[in-house]
């Protein structure tokens, strides 16, 4: 096995692993899973990050500073992720928190945690908006896999305001709010073809 063949595999592999991981964390919204729906998001991250290095390693030599920036900016959703989730997995789960505490650090308080949980899907607009800049597209899949990318980078005005603006309230209760649900379930349906057509796009590079 070509060390060009292990990068094409490594591109193909984490999209499929990022759409299965994105469908599992929808379903565990609709259910109400608390423990899948972290979990997936973390493997999310994971996926998200080794996408957009393939994206990186792809680019056209004249578009290689967008390649590095998607990477770089993947990097940094992911390590604000994986402290948001993993908090939630075991601090969070498994600690008695005083009230001041899970205001902080419970998710569904719409505190400190689900701000930097903003934060990060900000930065992630960032860094797809820099890689569709890498893609050259010659197919149609290659055009709406490069127009989804830019497109998604639109997140990060949204989900950079919405915590400034004071859009979701602290809450006391934890309870979820339907609007925060549905509004996740949208960005689900909608960066599910991203990774269809991140495998695809991938799958034809050159072994």
């Amino acid at each position: 096995m070509t060390g060009r063949s292990v990068n094409k595999k490594t591109g193909v592999i984490s999209s499929i692993v990022n759409v299965i991981s994105v469908v599992g964390f929808a379903f565990s919204m609709l259910v109400g899973i608390d423990f899948c729906q972290y979990l997936f998001s973390i493997f999310i991250a994971f996926s998200f990050v080794t996408i957009m290095c393939c994206y990186c390693f792809y680019a056209d030599s004249s578009r290689k500073i967008p390649g590095i920036c998607a990477a770089v900016f993947s990097a940094i959703y992911a390590a604000i992720i994986f402290i948001v989730y993993f908090s939630q997995l075991t601090t969070v789960r498994y600690s008695e928190l005083s009230e001041q505490a899970a205001m902080l650090l419970d998710f569904k308080r719409f505190g400190l945690m689900f701000n930097y949980d903003l934060l990060g899907y900000a930065i992630m607009g960032l860094s797809t908006f820099f890689a569709g800049l890498t893609v050259i597209p010659d197919r149609k899949a290659d055009k709406w896999a490069k127009y989804l990318l830019m497109i998604h980078g639109i997140f990060f005005f949204s989900c950079l305001t919405v915590p400034i603006l004071g859009v979701f309230k602290p809450k006391a209760d934890g309870s979820d709010s339907i609007t925060g649900v549905i509004l996740l379930e949208c960005w689900c349906v909608y960066f599910i073809p991203t990774g269809i057509l991140s495998a695809l796009h991938f799958s034809r590079k050159e072994n």
